[in-house]
């Protein structure tokens, strides 16, 4: 693997995002169940947060299940909230103590209400106090799908123009993006895709306009800093223009 060189010139992204992709594969290649790839896949997870926090990276966010994940055999399901009910009470105060928040987003009405109630405690816990700021926001996308952020902020502004129709002629792109689950969070810079697919698979459809894309072939479980810190410097070399001319 290509070492990361140390760069002091390295143009570091505020937001970077990762579809965290290839933990079936992984165990697959070992003769594992695909569950035995999610569990190892926690240990990248770390390595990123740890990465972030030492290249300045302010937001981290990961998208950990999708809305069409629902989809898959109940057993994957229930092992992979499993997992993430037990990521909240193993890493909940390693975060605290390294001075990261964390946020979860997406359609909580399909989770178990003991993983919403462990989501919302968590959330509560990492809050910086009054006048300070956390090192790094963490945020982790979960039954979450891009269409359905975008319907459910479409939906909520109709709601909020439905006794005036005519106020909607006036609503700014700025004014509908508040309205998303993201709302408050700036949009990923970089987003980062493991396992060598080349596709966004329905994540951040509005919040991805202007993003870098990075599609790698390191699948999730072995994705760790150094691959992380390539990433960073990849980023560096791109140019964004935001469709103007420089």
């Amino acid at each position: 693997m290509e070492e990361f060189k140390e760069n002091t010139q390295l143009k570091v992204p505020v937001h970077v995002s990762i579809i965290m992709d290839g933990n079936g594969r992984w165990a697959k290649l070992r003769g594992k169940e695909r569950v035995f790839g999610h569990s190892n896949g926690v240990e990248s997870v770390r390595a990123c947060v740890e990465a972030a926090v030492e290249n300045g990276v302010r937001y981290l966010s990961l998208f950990a299940f999708s809305e069409e994940n629902w989809g898959r055999p109940a057993e994957e399901v229930n092992t992979l909230m499993g997992l993430m009910f037990k990521a909240i009470a193993n890493e909940i105060e390693a975060l605290k103590k390294q001075r990261v928040r964390f946020r979860v987003l997406g359609d909580f009405s399909r989770l178990d209400p003991s993983l919403v109630e462990a989501i919302r405690a968590a959330e509560a816990s990492t809050v910086p106090s009054s006048g300070e700021e956390p090192v790094l926001d963490l945020i982790v996308f979960l039954s979450y799908s891009g269409k359905w952020d975008i319907l459910q902020a479409a939906k909520r502004l109709a709601a909020d123009f439905m006794s005036d129709p005519s106020g909607l002629e006036k609503v700014t792109t700025a004014e509908f993006a508040s309205r998303l689950v993201t709302a408050g969070i700036p949009d990923p810079d970089l987003i980062i895709r493991t396992s060598g697919e080349s596709r966004i698979s329905n994540y951040l459809l509005w919040q991805a306009a202007y993003s870098e894309f990075l599609f790698v072939d390191t699948l999730w479980p072995d994705f760790r800093k150094n691959d992380f810190r390539l990433a960073l410097e990849e980023y560096s070399k791109r140019d964004r223009r935001y469709g103007k001319v420089k």
